[in-house]
């Protein structure tokens, strides 16, 4: 029997944006709902930031098993590796849903690159694009296939917002114009400010407000 599907959040942006730390404040979160998550990791050559993960998540807080973090070396642009042809993802995302079928999700992070990254839908359910708002608050207006289309625009770094001459609240007008109000959140991922709001969309959005396999 062919095993069931765990449902998949695709977690993209630019180098630099936040996305490992976002994931790091995210599983935590998740775990102490009792949902229980695997996470992908792309980066062109190296492994570095699910070595990372697996030290934070895994081995300093006991969150999850090491072999549960798995990162993949795309040796070339991140966007093949989640939109053009991901089936080196779509392979470890099988085996994943084939050893760990107690798992609740699938975290699957792209290689850091620019505005235009989008994931598959054969391989990511919903799709989160993350930025910081060092690119200034025209970031949004500048627009990009990841900030138009995701599912959660998250911008992250709110915390340095006056020390870059950043306006929130322009950001957040801008936002929901480009993206004709589709949800965005604002976050300090390196304090975890907001990303409770972001776990909410994953699990009304995305399990449906499922209860964890554990409980059931």
């Amino acid at each position: 029997m062919a095993p069931k599907r765990i449902p998949r959040v695709g977690i993209g942006g630019p180098v630099g944006s936040g996305k490992t730390m976002l994931i790091e404040q995210i599983v935590p979160i998740l775990s102490a709902k009792g949902y229980k998550a695997g996470i992908i990791s792309n980066d062109v050559v190296s492994k570095e930031d699910a070595e990372r993960m697996r030290r934070n998540l895994a081995t300093d807080k006991g969150l999850m098993p090491e072999e549960l973090v798995i990162g993949v070396a795309t040796g070339g642009c991140p966007h093949t590796a989640v939109r053009e042809d991901p089936s080196i993802n779509l392979s470890v995302v099988e085996e994943l849903e084939s050893k760990y079928d107690f798992l609740d999700l699938i975290l699957i992070e792209s290689g850091g690159d620019n505005i235009t990254t989008t994931f598959s839908p054969a391989l990511a359910d919903y799709f989160i694009y993350i930025i910081d708002v060092t690119g200034g608050d025209k970031y949004p207006r500048k627009r990009g296939l990841g900030i138009e289309n995701c599912d959660l625009l998250v911008i992250n770094k709110t915390d340095i917002a006056p020390y870059v001459g950043a306006d929130l609240k322009i950001m957040e007008r801008d936002a929901k114009i480009v993206r004709n109000s589709k949800p965005t959140v604002f976050v300090n991922s390196k304090t975890g400010l907001g990303v409770n709001a972001v776990v909410s969309f994953i699990i009304k959005d995305v399990l449906f407000d499922a209860l964890p396999k554990s409980s059931k």
